[in-house]
Parts: C-alpha cells; sequence; structure tokens
C-alpha cells in the first residue's frame, strides 16, 4: 500500500471544503433528465465532482493526500496502471517485458505522447522522474521503491530499463508513478516549481484554473494519446461538508459525490431523484482508524491501546455510523485481498477487559468526576481529526462515549485539512488521529509500518517500531514467492493486533453517486473511475 502517485496508492482519505458555486450553466437545469433520443457517444459538456479536501499541490511527487492525487491522476500518467479487473497493464508504455528472473523490465513507451505544452515525452522523462523521486533533497513520502533500482538506463528515447539487485515484488506496480516533465523541471528546485498550483502532464485532461477554497478546473486534452476524452470540462468544486455538497447534488450543481451511509440509505430511494442519479455500492479500499502518537507517554504501554481497543463497539460504528455500509477492520489489509489473514485475534468488545487492562497498566482510581487518575493526572486526550467529514465526527462522538464509560475523557478537535496534515500530522503533533488509509493492491506496507519511515511528512507519523515487522515487511517485498509473501504479512497482521498502534475501526462501503445525463460509468472490481475518458453526456442533455 503506498500513497499514490499512480498506481499505489496509499492516501489519506480526507476531505474539506466551502460552498462556492463553481461553474454556470448556460441555462437552469431541468428537474429530471429528459427523454434520450441519441444516446451515443457525444463530446461536449462539463462533470462537476463534489471534494471535501482541496489540494495541497499538483506536484504527485510531494503530495500526501487524497485529494491533491485525485486531481493529479487526471494530469498525468504512469508508465504503467491497472485496469478495470486490477490487472497491471501499459499507460505512458505501449508494452512492457520481464526477464525471467525478474529482475529486469524493460518499458517501450508510446512514441506520440505529448505533454499539456506540446513537448514530446521521452525516456529523459522517465530517467528524471527517478533521479528526483530518490534524491535526499526531495521531501517526498515515495522513495523507498525506488531506492530497490540497481540500475535504470534509457537505451533510447522510448525505452527504459530497469533493473533490480534482488526480487522486488512491487516493483511492475510501483511504476505507476506519475512521470513529470524534466523539460520544466530538471536542473530546478522541485519544492519551489509552479506546476505545484499550474501542472502540465501527459494525462487526459489538463489544467486550466485553480480558485483556492472554491474550484479546481481542468479541460479535456484533445491531443491525449487513447483519445480525447468526450467530456470537456472537469471541475472539483470544494464544498463544506457532505450534506451541503448533497443539497448542490440535488439543485444541479454536483454531478458526481460520494454519498454518505444515511445519504444512501434514507435519502436516495425516492423516483424524484432516482430518475436524475445512479448511485452505486461496492467494496472499497479504504480502512478507517484510530492512530496513537506512540512517542506520547500515555500511549507507549501496548496494554492502553488493547484496552482503548477492547472499549470500542466497532459493530456499534458500523451500524449506527454506516447503517451496516461496511465491515469491521481488524489490520491493514481489508477482507477480501490475497494478503488478508481471516484467523487474526482482533480485540473484541469488552468494557470489562478494557478496565481490567487499565488497572494492570497503572489506572485504578477514579476522581469525582469518574475520570481514571494515576499520579494525580486523569486519563484524558484529544481526537484529532479533519474538518468537513461527518462520519468521521460521529465515528468520534460515539468513540467518546464509549471510552468515557471507561474512564476516559476524551476531547475532540476538527480542524481544517490543509493545517492538519500541515502542522499536526506531518510534524507528529498530536496525541490521537481519526484517519483512513486508502490502500493499493499489493499489501506491500513498507511506507507505513517501517520504522525508517517516520520523519517528517513521511507515512509513519505514528512513530510505530518494531524490528520484526521491519525484517517481515523487508521479506515481504523481496520475493515473488505468494505463500512466503502471505507466511510474512499473515505474521505481521498478528503482531499488529497484539500491539494496536491502531484501533482498526472499519471498512466502509464506497457510495458513489452520478448523474443520469452522464453515460458509459462502468461497474467493474476497480469501481467506476476506471473508464471515466469515456463518460459521456448525449447531445440534447448537455447542460453546460
Amino acid at each position: 500500500m503506498k500513497a499514490s502517485p499512480g498506481v499505489q496508492c496509499l492516501m489519506m482519505a480526507l476531505l474539506l471544503f466551502t460552498s462556492l458555486v463553481a461553474c454556470k450553466r448556460s441555462e437552469t437545469p431541468p428537474a429530471q433528465i429528459l427523454p434520450v433520443s441519441s444516446a451515443v457517444p457525444a463530446t461536449g459538456d462539463s462533470l462537476v465532482e463534489g471534494t471535501i479536501g482541496e489540494a495541497s499541490t499538483l506536484i504527485p511527487l510531494l503530495a500526501t493526500d487524497s485529494s491533491s492525487h485525485a486531481v493529479a491522476g487526471q494530469i498525468y500518467n504512469g508508465l504503467v496502471k491497472y485496469d478495470k479487473n486490477l490487472n497491471i497493464v501499459g499507460d505512458l508504455a505501449e508494452s512492457f517485458d520481464i526477464s525471467k528472473d525478474g529482475l529486469t523490465i524493460t518499458f517501450h513507451l508510446h512514441r506520440t505522447v505529448r505533454w499539456h505544452d506540446g513537448a514530446p515525452l521521452t525516456s529523459k522523462d522517465v530517467l528524471y522522474t527517478y533521479q528526483v523521486t530518490v534524491d535526499p533533497n526531495t521531501p517526498t513520502a515515495y522513495a523507498e521503491d525506488f531506492k530497490q533500482v540497481k540500475n535504470i538506463t534509457a537505451p533510447d528515447l522510448y525505452t527504459i530499463r530497469v533493473t533490480y539487485d534482488s526480487p522486488f515484488a512491487p516493483a511492475l506496480a510501483s511504476w505507476g508513478v506519475n512521470i513529470l516533465p524534466a523539460h520544466l523541471l530538471e536542473g530546478k528546485d522541485i519544492t519551489k516549481s509552479p506546476l505545484a498550483r499550474n501542472p502540465i502532464g501527459t494525462g487526459p485532461y489538463q489544467f486550466k484554473e485553480w480558485v483556492s477554497g472554491q474550484k479546481i478546473v481542468l479541460e479535456a486534452n484533445k491531443d491525449y494519446f487513447e483519445g480525447r476524452p468526450y467530456i470537456d470540462r472537469f471541475i472539483y468544486r470544494i464544498i463544506p461538508d457532505s450534506s451541503t455538497m448533497y443539497m448542490e447534488l440535488k439543485a444541479g450543481g454536483v454531478d458526481l459525490m460520494s454519498l454518505t451511509p444515511v445519504q444512501y440509505a434514507r435519502q436516495t430511494a425516492a423516483k424524484s431523484f432516482t430518475s436524475r442519479f445512479n448511485k452505486y455500492r461496492y467494496p472499497s479500499s479504504t480502512y478507517l482508524y484510530m492512530g496513537y502518537n506512540l512517542r506520547h507517554p500515555l500511549f507507549k504501554d501496548k496494554r492502553i491501546r488493547q484496552a482503548m481497543t477492547a472499549a470500542i463497539n466497532k459493530d456499534e460504528l458500523i451500524q449506527g455510523v454506516l447503517f451496516g455500509m461496511g465491515q469491521k477492520a481488524v489490520g491493514p489489509i481489508v477482507p477480501g485481498r490475497w494478503a488478508y489473514n481471516p484467523a487474526v485475534k482482533d480485540i473484541g468488545y469488552d468494557p470489562n477487559h478494557a478496565i481490567e487492562l487499565l488497572a494492570q497498566a497503572g489506572w485504578k482510581e477514579k476522581n469525582s468526576d469518574g475520570i481514571l487518575v494515576k499520579d494525580g493526572k486523569p486519563f484524558k486526550f484529544t481526537i484529532l481529526t479533519n474538518q468537513g467529514n461527518q462520519q468521521r465526527l460521529m465515528t468520534a462522538q460515539i468513540i467518546q462515549q464509549r471510552l468515557l464509560k471507561v474512564g476516559i475523557d476524551v476531547k475532540i478537535r476538527i480542524v481544517e485539512w490543509a493545517a492538519f496534515l500541515k502542522e499536526f500530522v506531518n510534524k507528529g503533533n498530536f496525541e490521537v488521529v481519526l484517519l483512513a488509509w486508502s490502500i493499493s493492491q499489493d499489501p506491500d506496507m513498507y511506507d507505513v509500518w517501517h520504522s525508517s519511515k517516520n520523519k517528517p511528512g513521511e507515512l509513519n507519523f505514528i512513530g510505530f517500531n518494531n524490528p520484526e515487522v521491519d525484517r517481515l515487511l523487508i521479506e515481504g517485498r523481496n520475493t515473488f514467492d505468494i505463500e512466503k509473501r502471505k507466511k510474512a504479512y499473515f505474521r505481521i497482521q498478528d503482531i499488529l493486533a497484539e500491539e494496536q498502534p491502531y484501533t482498526f475501526l472499519y471498512v466502509p462501503d464506497a457510495l458513489p453517486v452520478v448523474s443520469a445525463r452522464i453515460r458509459g460509468v462502468e461497474p467493474a472490481p476497480a469501481g467506476i473511475g476506471h473508464n471515466q475518458n469515456r463518460w459521456y453526456v448525449p447531445k440534447n442533455e448537455q447542460v453546460y
């Protein structure tokens, strides 16, 4: 799992918003979709997606949040990508060859790809992307995969050959990293590049406008090497919360958003809604967790962390927050994946056991308010999470009440996303965070759990350090043998279940909704976004 420039995606699923109109229709939207007289692919119109979080940067190498990567994914390409059935296929690479020993990959680039400014894509861009990623002066969370490369060469302008010293299982998938334009970045400080706010990529959409706190506007790349997208403009509207976004959806100001469980279950069943929108439900690749700052004295004792988990009723969260549309998380690999350990011993809901564990850790006495006290200090801490996500707030509130019952005083603090990431998470300036990871298809999780990945801006921001896990992470990525990998990841899940550096809470279902005028949406194992370039609006239904 990775924070995803491209295929590898370990992204914080976090969101934030404001409610300003991002675009204007040419006319008032109809109350319902008009009868289709010619539902055939046509160019034109716009698609407006509601997003809670504003991008932090549009240089994907420097971003660790999902909002940035969602936009960057439309602007850039990797050498490879996942298809709708989650097979790795070529993207900027027209084809690729893997040596019999698995140690050398040769990529053959498409020869017709051009950057949005007209410059041709060549192997020089791939070499630059590799070099800037492994440069110790680049503040990126994604260098580790490319540090495994023994040698990288460009035999010609359209060929890249990558060699590894030893087997590296995520090697091919790692080249889903977004390729960056060497002609605009080479020899310059990437952290000061104007491309952060005005990117130039090779992707199906090119950057048009970014109005802070309101919208990011992309326009179709008419020269896209796979064929121009049908829809002319892709607009990300930043909206303050899911309720406001839902009202905008019904009013016609948003075409695509993720529904909350209560919206999906209770507010979208009427014919007046289903005639205008199509909603989808499928298992997500995301898990929500409560992460403990292991540098904080309160959370260094694993019995405390175990007690927290024992005091939280995960079934209550799934029913009360998700309306049953999700499943319990017991570790960093979601159910259904080949590396998921079905025998992992999760700590079940048992308040009495939580009280016993707390007593073992020295928290036995309570003050007049019913809060546990040790050495004259009450047991209290703050759960930090991001603004705009009602689902997370409800989760935190239920946890707050459950922990109060065992004598723990919990405060909840909601922080605007940009500050949340920059001032708190990246600096380790928190006690407990409530966040989510979106994980990639490969189970490699080195960047989140290895003890070396705990520097500011990296992904092991809780400071987890376990020598056996470090060893198993390396074993799991340094073999092609599925059974050996499974053995390593099964053991990692057992260790994390015992150590509880996170309380793994739940895996929510994905609940996207799309305007019915948008055609070509095709649900698949990869979700609904895999063929977004082929979505279209029939001419007689275009409203922008």
